[in-house]
Order: structure tokens, then sequence, then C-alpha cells
């Protein structure tokens, strides 16, 4: 019994000690918006903006540890790999790749992640939703055709220039 108390106060004592270390939980400035139209952008900011923009919201969970090791490493990594607030200054070629990618994982169902959605279930993309995000990321990925017009600014541009910010759902 002693031993068990012991293990018990050992670890309760890291839990704390875990407390001190800090994460850095930040949110760098916009630097070009994603363009996409009202209903794909809205289906983003739902399932996918936490982890890749500069939107994220942090929510009081993360800032416990060892939960805001594990947020802070996810955000980081996914802002990495493709961050919707940076997006026009991404090289168009990881562009391309990037679009390539975004109907394959939402259509695998690999995006949002499993334990992401299970920590957000309002965040889970309907079926409707998956459908918009993937026929707008083969948009992205196909070629334009000769001749066509400059994509035009999607509406979440208009929004963020009359410096209006919308929370994704289950955050509000």
């Amino acid at each position: 019994m002693k031993k068990v108390r012991l293990a018990l106060l050992v670890l309760v004592a890291a839990l704390v000690l875990a407390q001190l270390i800090p994460v850095k939980r930040t949110n760098p400035p916009v630097e070009s918006l994603v363009q996409a139209p009202p209903a794909v952008l809205a289906a983003l900011r739902k399932s996918c903006w936490d982890c890749h923009s500069n939107e994220t919201v942090w929510g009081w969970h993360t800032r416990i540890a060892p939960i805001s090791w594990l947020v802070a490493s996810d955000v980081d990594e996914g802002r990495e790999k493709m961050n919707f607030s940076r997006w026009n200054a991404v090289d168009p070629k990881r562009r391309e790749k990037l679009a390539k990618k975004i109907p394959e994982e939402v259509g695998d169902g690999d995006m949002p992640p499993l334990l992401y959605a299970l920590a957000h279930p309002s965040a889970r993309p309907t079926e409707a939703e998956k459908a918009e995000i993937i026929a707008w990321g083969r948009t992205l990925a196909a070629p334009p055709a000769a001749g066509s017009p400059a994509p035009q600014p999607g509406a979440g541009d208009a929004r963020r220039e009359a410096g209006e910010h919308e929370k994704p759902e289950h955050d509000r």
C-alpha cells in the first residue's frame, strides 16, 4: 500500500511540475487567406482552421500539461504542412501539391484526425461539407484552362478586410 501511495504522490508531483513547462500558443498574423466559396470556407473554419491556420482557438484544455504539449505540437505540425492563413505566400507548385492532398485526406477520413474529432464533436464535417471540400480541392488541383480569368477572392477575404472574424461553430 505504501508503494502505491508513493507512486501516486510521485505522479501528482510530476503533473504539477509539468505545468511549469511553458508551451507556445501563438496566432501569428494572417498573411493571405485561402480563396474559397463561402460554404467551403465555412466547412474549413469548422473542421480544419484550429490546426491549419493562424487563427487557432486555444481552449482551456490547451493550458494543462501534458495535453497542452500535444495540442501545441499538433497545431505547429498542421500549420507547417498546410496553413490557410499563408495560402498565397506558399510557392505555387507546393500549393498545387497541397491542393491534391485535400481531397485525398478529407475523402479518406484522415482529416480532421480522430483525436481532434473526438475532442471537438461539432468540428466533424458532414457528408455534404466533405463533398464541398473535396470538390473545391479538386478544382484547386486542376490546371487552369487557357484564357480563364484569375480566381476572385473568396468571401473570407472580404470579411477579413472588414475586420470581421468568424469563430468556428464549436467555439461559439
